[in-house]
């Protein structure tokens, strides 16, 4: 057995970005009403023909030229994603070949929502911890503007493109010290694109073939598993909150954030916060995220990190990183 440790971190956000302002135009609400409730200001948006593979091939060649690797040197790609290129293959293969990673590496997407990339790190570091893989790539990549209803003001003006994307690598010491899922499929009503391929072409219209929300329902949810993850999260390595150098939150919601905060006893400037510029992006929030606070300094080598995401599923969980 040996540890997992992140080794890399990449991000890529598309080049339009639309405002609060533009949104003024398009659907009936407010700049000041978004950055209230949600503390959006601006997201991005993929161009016409940028895919999420597209995407997610920049964020994960930027981690490995953070780790100073060759795609060569990786043989698992983990993309987490609700928005895929294709129906098959994955977007993991498709960026298997576009990286120029060996043939031989394993390569696969999973479907958890916001929590994706979390769920995705935990089984690169299983794989890693049980020898079946030695480096790998973890992807959260999403284009959600392609979901969206752009005439219902309580979800367009949430989402965001993007992708993030970690190396990580084995280790003799830990780095992904603890993971902490959880999924309950009876909320599925509250958040949820209620179509797929399996019901077929006729059943998919503007009506139903886009993100549906019950919003104050999930929040109140999301903030009282978040709550209860993280207390899971602190017993388990028999942590105190000051143990904590970083929170680095999934980023649907400040209110959210905030909530977690507070329940971590933390100040918001030990809080990593991305919503405001970047939306909900979904699986590749927590990787911009992290991305961000690594490029710009704030996160520095042994910091003790807490990641946590809840979406749709519902699905919810925590990842404890020594970075």
């Amino acid at each position: 057995m040996s540890y997992a440790r992140i080794k890399g971190t990449g991000s890529y956000l598309p080049a339009r970005v639309l405002s609060n302002q533009e949104l003024e135009r398009i659907v009936d609400t407010s700049d000041r009403w978004i950055r209230e409730r949600t503390g959006i200001r601006e997201r991005h948006i993929a161009a016409d023909g940028e895919t999420c593979g597209d995407m997610a091939t920049v964020a994960a060649q930027r981690a490995l030229d953070a780790a100073g690797l060759a795609a060569s040197d990786i043989d698992l790609i983990i993309v987490a994603t609700a928005t895929p290129d294709q129906v098959f293959p994955s977007t993991a293969c498709l960026i298997q070949q576009r990286l120029g990673a060996g043939p031989g590496a394993i390569a696969f997407d999973i479907s958890a929502a916001c929590s994706g990339f979390i769920f995705g790190l935990d089984l690169a570091s299983r794989y890693i911890g049980s020898g079946g893989a030695r480096r790998a790539i973890v992807v959260g990549a999403e284009t959600l503007s392609r979901v969206l209803d752009w005439t219902d003001r309580s979800t367009c003006v949430l989402f965001g493109d993007g992708a993030g994307a970690v190396v990580i690598e084995a280790s003799q010491t830990p780095g992904i010290v603890s993971t902490h899922l959880h999924s309950d499929g009876g909320q599925e009503p509250l958040l949820n694109v209620p179509w797929g391929i399996s019901q077929g072409y006729p059943a998919l219209d503007a009506s139903n073939g886009t993100i549906k929300m019950r919003g104050n329902e999930v929040f109140k949810v999301a903030v009282r598993t978040l709550g209860a993850v993280v207390d899971e999260t602190l017993e388990a390595n028999d942590l105190q909150r000051t143990d904590i150098d970083w929170l680095v939150p999934h980023q649907a919601n400040i209110r959210i954030i905030a909530a977690t905060a507070r329940k971590l006893a933390m100040p918001m400037d030990q809080v990593v916060v991305t919503v405001d510029r970047h939306g909900n992006t979904s699986a590749a929030s927590i990787p911009l995220a992290l991305d961000t606070a690594v490029r710009d300094g704030r996160i520095q080598a042994d910091d003790t990190l807490l990641l946590e995401a809840f979406g749709a599923g519902f699905t919810w969980g925590t990842a404890l990183v020594r970075y």
